[in-house]
């Protein structure tokens, strides 16, 4: 009744709810809009994932906090969940301290790599996901322009009274030696400036100052100097050549794309500066409630935004997010900058088949329990299917119809269960009827034996055979005790009991997989049983074609020679003992005819 309350007297307004269980404990903070829709429609929905019910059932009280904007809401909460983590939250955690490129607050900056960022006035640029892509940056800096690299005091006084000396890097001819006033205040800074720009990602301005002196050079007849701010031109022109992969019309934007499964949600993040890529990064989520992918893409630029300090005014995402009214949203339709997003989209994709691999080896059960949770939400069930059975009919030509039973355990082949079956009860080719027979012996057998039933039931065929094996499950009592579909070869459509609208997966995705891996190994089982069969038969016959030998006589030598083969090796004098003279006269004579025949 209280919580009742609450709910009806909270604002139409935007900012951040906050809900507590009894213990005064923070359960979940939300952003909306409209608190009071968002908070009421948790109560009012018929929540069907697990967790968002429990959450529901624990909320005791709610407080909320109302802001002047969206933009301030979706900052509140995430200051929030990161101040006090609460259990239903999404936490973007990251424990990397990502490298930054400084530009030190003294006379003579110097430029350097650091982890730590001190609020000293300096300038920091990143930070960098990649070090080795700093370093590269820093070595082509360095390249270019002569900087100090001592950590000496450049203080006026220090110089004028001659207190520091040039070391091996002037004679080197790294450095101009501002240390004994060899180079001006003034000419340091230009080189900063340039240094700026070219961290920022800005290219252009340096390329034209070096052209301006490499034809200053070259009109005063200093063609070695030429020379020297050539190679500069080429290399940063290289570099920059290496950086852009869209238009350099598209400068000062952040990307950011979304790819997700069942339990996990990986972000990719581009920052982009003249057509250039200076800054990528991917991160993980782990899902707690049924967040969508909007929720969580929203909730991912403003926590990336804060974390690489990105001041852009506008992003590309590949669908629309609520980000406020400071930020330009744009959902690229063609050209460059839909290229991007994709490349974008790309990239978080490897990342996730990255991470999968590395889990399917360091924590193989995360991994059986996320195709497990996807299997369960793309076929559309109520259980995981951790057991999982698939039949297939193998009649060739009319001949020794068998069937094959197939066993999958946690989306694995489990050999040892694998049987197969002799049509005792049809006769001639009839798969629906076969079908209909093999499913009743084996679910007739497991009930029987106390065994274990699977939750799914796979069915090597379209409408008609899944039909013949649920008249099985129909006479068994299990029609609604185990999911049964049926998969067709042409297009690889699933089908459901009294759904005339088949499913189609998607070509890649690992439910689909898995399900085509049992139906082809159902097929393989099968086709080696029927083989085996065929050929079996075929040598029992060869037996009985010899005229004046009777059934017995072929069991008698089958049983003794244990095969058509060896009864064909046989010498006179081993088949005489076993048979007597006449019909031994009779095989042996019909083998050495057929041996030169």
């Amino acid at each position: 009744m209280e919580l009742e309350i609450q709910i009806k007297t909270l604002p139409n307004q935007p900012g951040v709810y906050q809900y507590y269980d009894k213990n005064d404990q923070l359960l979940y903070v939300g952003k909306a809009k409209n608190i009071k829709k968002r908070v009421a429609s948790y109560f009012t929905k018929n929540h069907e994932y697990g967790k968002t019910k429990v959450l529901v059932k624990k909320i005791a009280s709610i407080k909320h906090i109302v802001v002047n904007t969206e933009t301030d809401a979706l900052l509140l909460e995430n200051n929030l969940i990161k101040k006090y983590q609460p259990r239903y939250n999404v936490m973007l955690k990251d424990d990397k301290t990502y490298p930054w490129i400084c530009i030190k607050n003294e006379r003579f900056p110097r430029l350097f790599l650091t982890r730590n960022v001190i609020k000293d006035g300096s300038e920091y640029f990143g930070p960098y996901t990649s070090v080795k892509t700093a370093k590269a940056l820093l070595d082509l800096i360095k390249e270019l322009y002569l900087l100090r690299s001592c950590n000496f005091d450049l203080s006026e006084k220090n110089i004028a009274t001659g207190k520091y000396s040039v070391c091996l890097d002037y004679h080197i001819g790294n450095c101009k030696g501002p240390c004994e006033g060899l180079q001006t205040e003034e000419d340091y800074q230009l080189d900063i400036t340039a240094i700026r720009n070219i961290v920022k990602g800005n290219f252009k301005e340096a390329i034209k100052t070096f052209e301006e002196l490499m034809m200053r050079f070259a009109d005063e007849m200093e063609f070695e100097e030429a020379q020297k701010i050539k190679e500069k031109i080429d290399l940063l022109a290289n570099y920059q050549a290496k950086s852009t992969v869209v238009n350099p019309s598209i400068t000062n934007v952040d990307v950011f794309s979304i790819v997700s499964d069942e339990s996990y949600s990986y972000v990719n993040f581009f920052k982009i500066v003249n057509g250039a890529i200076i800054q990528s990064h991917t991160s993980e989520i782990k899902k707690k409630l049924d967040e969508t992918d909007k929720e969580l893409l929203e909730l991912s630029i403003v926590e990336i935004r804060q974390r690489f300090n990105s001041q852009s005014k506008e992003i590309y995402v590949p669908f629309d997010v609520d980000l406020g009214e400071n930020i330009k949203v744009t959902v690229p339709k063609l050209g460059d900058k839909l290229r991007i997003v994709e490349l974008s989209i790309r990239n978080a994709k490897y990342f996730r088949q990255d991470k999968l691999k590395q889990i399917k080896i360091v924590d193989p059960d995360r991994h059986v329990n996320r195709i497990m949770e996807q299997m369960q939400q793309d076929l559309r069930l109520s259980k995981q299917p951790r057991h999982i059975e698939c039949f297939d009919n193998s009649n060739i030509q009319g001949t020794n119809p068998v069937a094959a039973c197939v066993v999958f355990k946690n989306g694995k082949p489990d050999k040892k269960e694998y049987r197969n079956f002799n049509i005792k009860t049809v006769e001639g080719p009839d798969d629906f009827a076969s079908m209909e027979e093999v499913v009743f012996r084996r679910y007739k057998r497991l009930l029987d034996e106390g065994m274990d039933l699977p939750q799914l039931i796979v069915i090597d065929g379209g409408k008609g055979q899944l039909s013949s094996a649920l008249k099985s499950l129909d006479i068994l009592g299990l029609r609604h005790k185990i999911a049964i579909i049926g998969i067709a070869k042409r297009l690889e459509e699933i089908y459901y009991p009294d759904d005339p609208v088949p499913l189609y997966l998607d070509k890649k995705s690992e439910t689909l997989k898995i399900i085509q891996q049992l139906r082809n190994e159902a097929h393989r089982f099968g086709i080696t049983h029927h083989r085996n069969k065929r050929s079996k038969s075929a040598l029992n016959n060869q037996l009985e074609e010899i005229s004046g030998i009777g059934k017995q006589t072929v069991v008698s030598l089958l049983k003794h020679f244990k095969s058509t083969k060896r009864v064909s090796e046989a010498s006179f004098e081993d088949l005489e003992k076993l048979i007597g003279n006449a019909r031994a006269t009779k095989v042996y004579g019909y083998f050495q005819k057929n041996k030169y025949s």
